[in-house]
Formats: structure tokens, C-alpha cells, sequence
């Protein structure tokens, strides 16, 4: 993962912000699948690590299921985009069946559908604007409305739908708006290889993550699934159940082809000398 930029705002000091047994590392534990390195670290963790990174400094967050990986080896920009973010995040059951093949565990399934929220709470509490970027028309204003009845003090700057091939337009009114937090909901992999192009033109934006359906999930226009089925992982199955002709593939054969490659490449590691 690459070193991250300066931000161009002063902010306090470290010393400040944690007392020198608390401060989180900048460079947490991970654990490699498919040779992706991914953050195992609680929800506490990882929020403490990207409040102490995003005070002084510039990062990008993005999520790995079994999806994204499958999407990851067969294109090579967005296995680039994904090395590129300082953190990728562990996301569904599938990451954690890999990590257990290996001996490992991560501590928590870091799912967007909540860790977003997690994310938007500390842009409240350190009071850093969001802009929320993708979706269909109307989604990410809908999306914008729940947010702030949900979130109390949570500033959101600018909202502008994905519907469009409009990056310069898109860049242009992020800057505008001043936001500091910024959410694309473009899907895999359009959302990360939006990021690696564009990032750098994006000189206020503390902390981007692309998160994929969150921002229909809190206009409510797809429902999420029940929080217990998020704990374990599986809310894949509930999506499925929901949108069945557009994810089967996604899941049914996506699913166990990861598992194929996870097992083939433990098997090819452990046959080397």
C-alpha cells in the first residue's frame, strides 16, 4: 500500500489527538488472499487508525469480497487501484473462509453497509464535510436526507448522481463543495478505478472509499440485511434472495470459484521450496 500525501489543512497535533500507548499505527496487521494484503483490525481499531491518519494526512479506503477479488484477477487496473488504497477492508464471509484456510481470522467483518456509517459519524464528530458521489438520479440526495437524520451534526456538502460519464464535472463540483469525506457508489470495479484516475485531483478530500450499494441502502431503495446476517458475513445470501437474475452469477458461480482460487494458490505456496 502506498505512503499517503500531506494534507493541505494543519490539524492537531498526534500527541493531542492519542496519548503514545493509544496511537494506532498507521500501517495495520494484515492478512494476504489472493495476494491482496487485507486490514485485520476491529471496527474500533480501524476507525482509531483512520481518525489518526486522516487528521494529518491524505487515504483512501476500499473493500474486498469475494467478488471484488474474483474482479481483481482478471483485471489488472483494478488490482492496481486496489494496492494503491492504504486500506482495504475485509467485507463478507468469503474473505473470512479465506483467511481461516490460511490459519488466520480477522477480528471483525468490516462490511460497508455499517463501517460507511462508522465513517460518516467521525466526519461529524471531527466535523469534515461529505459528499456522496454515484447512484441513480435522486439516490444520493435521498441517500443524503436519511444520512442526516441519522447521523446528528453530520455535514454534507454536495450530492451528485452516477448516471454519467462526467469526471471533470464530477472532480469540479467535489472541490466546490469544500467536502472533506468523500463516498463513491459507482460499483466494482468503475468506483475504484474512478478513484486511482481522479484522487489526486481531489486536493481537500481526507479519506474516499468506494462503497458500492450503500447509498441505496440508506435511501432505502434496496433493503439491507438483517444485522445479524451481516455479522456472520452472509449477507450475500440476503441480496440473492433480493435481486436473484442480476447477482446469481455474481454469487452462485463467483462464490465457489473464489474458494478455487484461494485453495489452488495455498496448494501452489505450499509446494514452494
Amino acid at each position: 500500500m502506498n505512503a499517503v500525501q500531506n494534507a493541505s489543512q494543519p490539524q492537531a497535533s498526534s500527541e493531542e489527538a492519542y496519548p503514545q500507548a493509544d496511537r494506532p499505527r498507521i500501517a495495520p496487521r494484515t492478512i494476504e488472499i489472493l495476494g491482496m494484503p487485507v486490514v485485520a483490525a476491529t471496527t474500533a481499531q480501524m476507525i482509531g487508525r483512520i481518525q489518526f491518519a486522516a487528521r494529518s494526512t491524505r487515504i483512501r479506503l476500499a473493500y474486498v469480497n469475494a467478488h471484488t477479488l474474483n474482479l481483481a484477477c482478471r483485471n489488472p487496473k483494478l488490482r492496481e487501484a486496489l494496492l494503491n488504497c492504504d486500506f482495504v477492508l475485509n467485507d463478507g464471509a468469503g474473505v473470512s473462509l479465506a483467511a481461516r484456510l490460511q490459519g488466520r481470522r480477522f477480528p471483525n467483518n468490516l462490511h460497508g453497509s455499517a463501517f460507511n456509517t462508522r465513517i460518516l459519524e467521525l466526519a461529524a464528530s471531527e466535523r469534515w464535510s461529505v459528499f456522496l458521489l454515484g447512484g441513480r438520479p435522486g439516490i444520493p440526495e435521498r441517500a443524503a436526507a436519511e444520512l442526516r437524520q441519522q447521523i446528528p451534526h453530520l455535514q454534507i456538502a454536495g450530492a451528485r448522481h452516477g448516471f454519467h460519464h462526467h469526471p471533470a464535472r464530477d472532480v469540479a463540483a467535489v472541490n466546490t463543495s469544500g467536502a472533506s469525506v468523500l463516498l463513491v457508489a459507482m460499483g466494482n470495479p468503475r468506483q475504484e478505478l474512478w478513484l486511482e484516475q481522479h484522487f489526486h485531483q481531489l486536493p481537500g478530500i481526507r479519506i474516499a472509499a468506494g462503497v458500492g450499494a450503500y447509498l441505496d441502502f440508506q435511501a432505502k431503495v434496496v433493503r439491507r440485511a438483517p444485522e445479524w446476517m451481516n455479522r456472520c458475513g452472509i449477507e450475500w445470501l440476503y441480496r440473492l434472495a433480493q435481486e436473484p437474475l442480476r447477482l446469481g452469477k455474481r454469487y452462485i458461480v463467483g462464490n465457489p470459484y473464489f474458494l478455487f482460487r484461494v485453495v489452488r494458490a495455498q496448494m501452489t505456496a505450499g509446494r514452494r521450496p
